[in-house]
Protein backbone atom coordinates (compact mmCIF):
# COMPACT_ATOMS: atom_id res chain seq x y z
CA UNK A 1 0.00 0.00 0.00
CA UNK A 2 2.78 2.44 0.89
CA UNK A 3 4.52 1.71 -2.41
CA UNK A 4 1.32 2.58 -4.27
CA UNK A 5 0.93 5.81 -2.35
CA UNK A 6 4.55 6.77 -3.01
CA UNK A 7 4.27 6.51 -6.81
CA UNK A 8 2.98 10.06 -7.40
CA UNK A 9 5.47 11.46 -4.85
CA UNK A 10 8.68 10.35 -6.59
CA UNK A 11 10.20 13.82 -6.59
CA UNK A 12 9.97 14.32 -2.83
CA UNK A 13 12.65 13.45 -0.23
CA UNK A 14 12.31 9.88 1.03
CA UNK A 15 11.44 10.75 4.63
CA UNK A 16 8.74 13.17 3.53
CA UNK A 17 7.30 10.54 1.21
CA UNK A 18 7.34 7.91 3.99
CA UNK A 19 5.74 10.29 6.48
CA UNK A 20 3.04 11.26 3.98
CA UNK A 21 2.34 7.62 3.14
CA UNK A 22 2.17 6.70 6.81
CA UNK A 23 -0.23 9.57 7.50
CA UNK A 24 -2.49 8.31 4.73
CA UNK A 25 -2.26 4.79 6.13
CA UNK A 26 -3.20 5.91 9.63
CA UNK A 27 -6.17 7.87 8.34
CA UNK A 28 -7.18 5.32 5.76
CA UNK A 29 -10.56 4.70 7.33
CA UNK A 30 -11.56 8.36 7.55
CA UNK A 31 -13.87 8.03 4.54
CA UNK A 32 -15.90 5.16 5.99
CA UNK A 33 -19.35 5.84 7.34
CA UNK A 34 -19.85 5.99 11.09
CA UNK A 35 -21.90 2.80 11.07
CA UNK A 36 -19.18 0.84 9.28
CA UNK A 37 -16.51 2.20 11.62
CA UNK A 38 -18.49 1.13 14.68
CA UNK A 39 -19.22 -2.29 13.20
CA UNK A 40 -15.55 -3.01 12.39
CA UNK A 41 -14.02 -5.06 15.23
CA UNK A 42 -10.77 -4.01 16.89
CA UNK A 43 -7.95 -6.54 16.65
CA UNK A 44 -6.14 -7.25 19.93
CA UNK A 45 -2.44 -8.08 20.03
CA UNK A 46 -0.21 -9.55 22.73
CA UNK A 47 3.54 -9.93 23.14
CA UNK A 48 5.65 -12.79 24.47
CA UNK A 49 8.11 -13.22 27.38
CA UNK A 50 11.73 -14.23 26.95
CA UNK A 51 12.55 -17.87 27.55
CA UNK A 52 16.25 -18.18 26.65
CA UNK A 53 19.05 -16.77 28.79
CA UNK A 54 22.79 -17.11 29.29
CA UNK A 55 23.70 -20.52 30.70
CA UNK A 56 26.13 -19.00 33.22
CA UNK A 57 23.52 -16.75 34.86
CA UNK A 58 23.85 -17.06 38.68
CA UNK A 59 21.01 -18.39 40.81
CA UNK A 60 19.29 -16.09 43.34
CA UNK A 61 17.82 -17.28 46.62
CA UNK A 62 16.22 -13.88 47.24
CA UNK A 63 12.67 -12.85 46.37
CA UNK A 64 12.05 -10.00 43.94
CA UNK A 65 9.06 -7.84 43.11
CA UNK A 66 8.62 -6.21 39.70
CA UNK A 67 6.82 -2.87 39.87
CA UNK A 68 4.55 -1.63 37.07
CA UNK A 69 6.70 0.51 34.76
CA UNK A 70 6.16 4.25 34.75
CA UNK A 71 5.48 5.76 31.31
CA UNK A 72 4.27 8.90 29.61
CA UNK A 73 0.62 9.26 28.63
CA UNK A 74 1.50 8.50 25.00
CA UNK A 75 2.79 5.06 26.03
CA UNK A 76 0.56 4.35 29.05
CA UNK A 77 -2.30 3.12 26.89
CA UNK A 78 -3.51 0.01 25.11
CA UNK A 79 -3.20 1.75 21.74
CA UNK A 80 -0.26 1.05 19.42
CA UNK A 81 1.70 4.26 19.01
CA UNK A 82 3.15 5.34 15.66
CA UNK A 83 5.16 8.56 15.20
CA UNK A 84 4.90 10.00 11.67
CA UNK A 85 7.47 12.57 12.88
CA UNK A 86 9.34 13.11 16.18
CA UNK A 87 6.80 15.68 17.44
CA UNK A 88 3.55 13.84 16.69
CA UNK A 89 1.97 10.72 18.15
CA UNK A 90 -0.75 8.79 16.33
CA UNK A 91 -2.13 5.29 16.83
CA UNK A 92 -2.83 2.38 14.51
CA UNK A 93 -6.53 2.22 13.61
CA UNK A 94 -8.61 -0.77 14.77
CA UNK A 95 -5.63 -2.33 16.59
CA UNK A 96 -4.87 -2.39 20.32
CA UNK A 97 -2.71 -4.19 22.83
CA UNK A 98 -4.53 -6.61 25.11
CA UNK A 99 -3.78 -4.24 28.04
CA UNK A 100 -1.95 -1.01 28.74
CA UNK A 101 1.67 -1.23 27.59
CA UNK A 102 3.19 -0.85 31.12
CA UNK A 103 0.97 -3.67 32.44
CA UNK A 104 2.01 -5.91 29.55
CA UNK A 105 5.70 -5.18 30.14
CA UNK A 106 5.37 -5.84 33.89
CA UNK A 107 3.70 -9.21 33.28
CA UNK A 108 6.24 -10.22 30.64
CA UNK A 109 9.17 -9.22 32.84
CA UNK A 110 7.80 -11.38 35.65
CA UNK A 111 7.39 -14.32 33.26
CA UNK A 112 10.88 -13.73 31.88
CA UNK A 113 12.43 -13.84 35.37
CA UNK A 114 10.51 -17.06 36.00
CA UNK A 115 11.63 -18.52 32.67
CA UNK A 116 15.26 -17.82 33.54
CA UNK A 117 14.98 -20.44 36.32
CA UNK A 118 17.46 -18.36 38.31
CA UNK A 119 15.13 -16.57 40.75
CA UNK A 120 13.71 -18.16 43.90
CA UNK A 121 10.46 -16.19 43.76
CA UNK A 122 9.19 -13.27 41.70
CA UNK A 123 5.87 -11.45 41.65
CA UNK A 124 4.18 -8.08 41.63
CA UNK A 125 3.62 -5.78 44.59
CA UNK A 126 -0.16 -6.26 44.44
CA UNK A 127 0.13 -9.84 45.73
CA UNK A 128 1.84 -8.74 48.97
CA UNK A 129 5.07 -10.64 48.35
CA UNK A 130 7.83 -9.70 50.83
CA UNK A 131 10.63 -8.59 48.59
CA UNK A 132 14.37 -8.63 49.09
CA UNK A 133 14.80 -6.62 45.90
CA UNK A 134 12.49 -4.39 43.87
CA UNK A 135 12.75 -4.05 40.11
CA UNK A 136 11.54 -0.55 39.20
CA UNK A 137 11.23 -0.09 35.40
CA UNK A 138 10.56 3.08 33.41
CA UNK A 139 9.19 2.44 29.90
CA UNK A 140 10.68 5.42 28.07
CA UNK A 141 10.04 4.44 24.45
CA UNK A 142 7.56 1.97 23.04
CA UNK A 143 6.53 3.08 19.57
CA UNK A 144 6.89 2.66 15.83
CA UNK A 145 8.15 5.51 13.68
CA UNK A 146 9.23 6.43 10.16
CA UNK A 147 13.02 5.89 9.98
CA UNK A 148 15.15 9.05 10.03
CA UNK A 149 17.48 7.43 7.51
CA UNK A 150 17.03 4.54 5.08
CA UNK A 151 16.38 1.28 6.94
CA UNK A 152 18.74 -1.69 6.33
CA UNK A 153 16.40 -3.29 3.79
CA UNK A 154 14.15 -0.36 3.01
CA UNK A 155 11.65 -1.21 5.76
CA UNK A 156 8.91 1.43 6.18
CA UNK A 157 8.78 1.42 9.99
CA UNK A 158 11.23 1.08 12.85
CA UNK A 159 10.15 0.05 16.35
CA UNK A 160 11.99 1.36 19.39
CA UNK A 161 11.77 -0.08 22.90
CA UNK A 162 13.76 1.68 25.61
CA UNK A 163 13.54 0.53 29.21
CA UNK A 164 15.34 1.93 32.25
CA UNK A 165 15.62 -0.51 35.13
CA UNK A 166 16.47 0.34 38.73
CA UNK A 167 17.31 -2.37 41.27
CA UNK A 168 16.31 -1.40 44.81
CA UNK A 169 17.54 -3.07 48.00
CA UNK A 170 14.19 -3.41 49.79
CA UNK A 171 15.81 -3.84 53.22
CA UNK A 172 17.87 -0.65 53.00
CA UNK A 173 15.39 1.14 50.70
CA UNK A 174 18.05 2.37 48.30
CA UNK A 175 18.91 2.01 44.62
CA UNK A 176 21.90 -0.27 44.12
CA UNK A 177 21.98 -0.22 40.31
CA UNK A 178 20.38 1.53 37.35
CA UNK A 179 20.75 0.98 33.62
CA UNK A 180 18.86 1.68 30.39
CA UNK A 181 18.30 -0.92 27.68
CA UNK A 182 17.24 -0.15 24.11
CA UNK A 183 16.55 -2.14 20.98
CA UNK A 184 15.40 -1.08 17.52
CA UNK A 185 13.67 -3.56 15.22
CA UNK A 186 12.27 -3.03 11.72
CA UNK A 187 8.87 -4.00 10.30
CA UNK A 188 9.25 -5.38 6.74
CA UNK A 189 5.85 -3.95 5.73
CA UNK A 190 3.30 -1.51 7.12
CA UNK A 191 0.93 -4.39 7.97
CA UNK A 192 -0.12 -4.37 11.63
CA UNK A 193 1.02 -7.95 12.27
CA UNK A 194 4.51 -7.14 10.94
CA UNK A 195 4.63 -4.08 13.21
CA UNK A 196 3.57 -6.16 16.22
CA UNK A 197 6.17 -8.83 15.44
CA UNK A 198 8.83 -6.12 15.37
CA UNK A 199 7.60 -4.86 18.76
CA UNK A 200 7.91 -8.43 20.06
CA UNK A 201 11.50 -8.77 18.85
CA UNK A 202 12.55 -5.39 20.24
CA UNK A 203 10.89 -5.96 23.63
CA UNK A 204 12.24 -9.51 23.86
CA UNK A 205 15.82 -8.42 23.34
CA UNK A 206 15.40 -5.55 25.81
CA UNK A 207 13.91 -7.82 28.49
CA UNK A 208 16.59 -10.48 28.10
CA UNK A 209 19.35 -7.92 28.60
CA UNK A 210 17.54 -6.32 31.55
CA UNK A 211 16.87 -9.65 33.28
CA UNK A 212 20.43 -10.94 32.88
CA UNK A 213 21.99 -7.66 34.02
CA UNK A 214 19.70 -7.29 37.06
CA UNK A 215 20.11 -10.90 38.20
CA UNK A 216 23.89 -10.49 38.14
CA UNK A 217 23.70 -7.19 40.02
CA UNK A 218 21.40 -8.65 42.71
CA UNK A 219 23.59 -11.73 43.07
CA UNK A 220 26.73 -9.61 43.43
CA UNK A 221 25.06 -7.29 45.93
CA UNK A 222 23.69 -10.13 48.04
CA UNK A 223 27.09 -11.82 48.12
CA UNK A 224 28.81 -8.62 49.30
CA UNK A 225 26.19 -7.70 51.94
CA UNK A 226 25.48 -10.89 53.96
CA UNK A 227 24.09 -8.83 56.85
CA UNK A 228 21.22 -7.35 54.80
CA UNK A 229 18.71 -9.56 56.68
CA UNK A 230 17.94 -11.63 53.62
Amino acid sequence: MIATLMAPMAGLPRRLVSAAALALLLSGCAGLGTLNAVATPTDLYQLTPKSTFASNLPRLTQQIVVEEPTATAAVNTDRIAVLPNPLQVQYLPRARWVDRAPVIVQSLLIESYENSDRVAAVGRSAVGLRADYLIVPDLREFQASVPDRPAPNGEPLEITVRLNVKVVDAFEDRIIASKSFEKVAYAPTEATIDTVNAFDRALGSTMRNAVEWSVRRMYSHAASTPTSAF
